[in-house]
């Protein structure tokens, strides 16, 4: 029985540990004891406390996994009075995310952190009306202990709403126009979209169209903001024409590209913003007849997909490539970081992405023919 009188309010909170974790085959003073390691600080390790060296604490994880030892939600509670979960909340009208190959990506990256942890994942969809409604919730409830933030426009109100809720939170993207510090994870989208374009300069295009996404999203101002610049140092001018912007669906692509490439003066290029449009762009270059890599190159961002690969010896597509799993991996890292340290600074991580050649880019056709008559 324990004595309240005589323990310390520390030592109160791990006997309600160990009595939670009495069901279970090792509780955490055995499991402490195997480690040789005391109660705390393997607490501390498995909850992410700052405190804790990255050594122990992956020796821990790697420990409790191999034994099988997994504290329950209860016990974790108990021990550091926190849900043990981590909040996404999606709008109704990006609902359609959900099965996304993007977000699921972001997801199974960030609940492997999640899982490390201890944390649960919680997703709720709700009216856009009630987005702000909900995190308020979230937090008066303390039914989580921080969220992400996912696909952050130019100046989005979210960051100052959550700055002042107290609510730990991470973006997955970046808000150009905020100038509040936050934690961020982002790729480095206009550098991506300036190297693609100047790529594609070098292979004698001067006409190259851009299939981009809506371009309130941050992301897609930030590569529009690269192809304008690419263009402009070579003393190009930027052609509203050859420049659409939209929810990025495959039939986006499709539709776009056919009517681009129907034009008096179409392009002989494409930069397209997502796998899933290029698929699209893809098949109407098909059906006009045309060989996508010879006569239209196409350069996509594809966010290196689990379930839509572009690779191979030679992918189909030339890419700018990043990992979105490896994203949620960080955000989740980042997230939990905070909650288990409010004080903490905070952080962030700009990922550059990777350009990788494949089969649908070549020579611009008038330099092709130059080169098969030189």
């Amino acid at each position: 029985m324990i004595n309240a009188l005589t323990k310390s309010p520390q030592a109160l909170l791990y006997s309600k540990f160990e009595i939670a974790l009495a069901d279970t085959d090792m509780n955490l003073k055995e499991f402490s004891a195997h480690l040789g390691l005391s109660p705390t600080t393997v607490s501390r390790a498995l909850n992410g406390y700052p405190e804790v060296s990255e050594a122990t604490r992956k020796r821990v994880a790697e420990a409790a996994e191999k034994l099988g030892y997994l504290p329950n939600s209860r016990a974790k509670r108990l021990a550091t009075g926190r849900a043990m979960a981590i909040g996404h909340i999606l709008p109704l009208s990006k609902e359609h995310e959900m099965v996304n190959p993007v977000f699921s990506d972001f997801i199974a990256g960030a609940g492997e952190r999640y899982s490390e942890s201890g944390y649960d994942l919680s997703l709720s969809v709700v009216r856009d009306e009630d987005e702000a409604d909900s995190y308020r919730t979230l937090a008066s409830r303390g039914n989580v202990d921080g969220v992400v933030i996912h696909g952050p426009k130019v100046d989005d109100a979210r960051i100052a709403f959550l700055q002042d809720l107290g609510l730990p939170y991470v973006v997955h993207g970046r808000a150009s126009d905020v100038t509040a510090d936050y934690n961020w994870v982002d790729v480095n989208n206009r550098r991506a979209f300036f190297r693609a374009t100047n790529f594609l300069l070098d292979l004698g295009h001067q006409r190259i169209g851009l299939l981009n996404g809506q371009l309130d999203m941050d992301f897609a101002n930030r590569r529009q903001g690269g192809y304008r610049d690419a263009l402009k140092a070579r003393g190009l001018g930027f052609d509203d024409a050859l420049v659409a912007s939209g929810e990025m669906t495959e039939t986006y692509g499709f539709a776009t590209t056919k009517a681009m490439l129907s034009g008096s003066n179409p392009p002989t290029a494409l930069l397209v913003a997502s796998i899933i449009p290029a698929i699209g762009a893809r098949r109407a270059i098909h059906d006009l007849g045309l060989v996508m890599g010879q006569d239209v190159s196409v350069v996509i961002h594809d966010d290196d997909l689990s379930y839509f690969r572009n690779d191979g010896d030679v992918p189909i597509f030339t890419a700018t490539r990043s990992s979105v799993r490896d994203a949620g991996r960080h955000c989740a890292e980042i997230l939990i970081r905070a909650i288990a340290d409010p004080a903490r600074q905070v952080q962030n991580i700009l990922l550059e992405a990777e350009l990788t050649v494949g089969q649908s880019t070549g020579p611009a056709p008038s330099l092709r023919e130059i080169l098969n008559h030189g």
